[in-house]
């Protein structure tokens, strides 16, 4: 396994939907609440290290419906409320975070992500979020695309069934970055802190 070097300088934390008409719903293999508690750590971490947070939402109100055998939300489904569409206030924003709204899944389209963290100079993304075969496979894969460094939180992020969570974590992130466990995460950033 290739060791885990995060410079805080060159690295940002992106949270993926954890907002409170995401956070409800069932999952596995861990919960939404065990997801943003662990979501948490992390962030604070990264925010004691000086990393940027980047807090994603997606806008209920506008997000773009497609036409499928399984849709996100039926057609004939009454809007969710404003208030699903609001980040959790123990996730933030805290002060210098930055809050990105999309209407897809992905982070990027649409959005004015990339053009923030490369006026930050970003070049690694630590993710995490909910659900994980959807809006952070989705952000990842464009990062990739983009030539972004990928780290993956595994255990701030969790999807719709244990399954689909392990594809993900187990197939595909490893052959996009790296997949290590947050307390490896803070690890690795702790050992590159800048002194204070």
């Amino acid at each position: 396994m290739t060791p885990l070097i995060i410079d805080p300088s060159t690295a940002a934390l992106v949270l993926v939907d954890l907002q409170r008409g995401v956070v409800g719903r069932q999952t596995s293999p861990r919960s939404t609440a065990a997801t943003v508690e662990t979501a948490i750590k992390l962030a604070n971490a990264c925010r004691k290290s000086g990393i940027a947070v980047f807090l994603v939402r997606v806008d209920f109100s506008d997000f773009q419906r497609v036409v499928a055998d399984t849709p996100a939300r039926p057609a004939d489904a009454p809007p969710p409320p404003p208030s699903a569409s609001e980040l959790l206030p123990e996730i933030g924003p805290k002060e210098g975070d930055v809050v990105i709204t999309k209407k897809q899944w992905g982070a990027f389209y649409g959005t004015e992500l990339d053009l923030q963290l490369r006026r930050r100079a970003i070049h690694t993304i630590v993710l995490g979020g909910v659900a994980t075969n959807f809006g952070v496979e989705s952000t990842a894969r464009t990062a990739m695309e983009l030539g972004y460094e990928l780290v993956f939180a595994e255990d701030a992020m969790t999807s719709i069934g244990e399954g689909a969570h392990e594809f993900a974590i187990k197939t595909i992130f490893p052959r996009m970055g790296r997949v290590r466990s947050t307390d490896e995460v803070i690890a690795a950033i702790e050992r590159n802190a800048p002194e204070v």
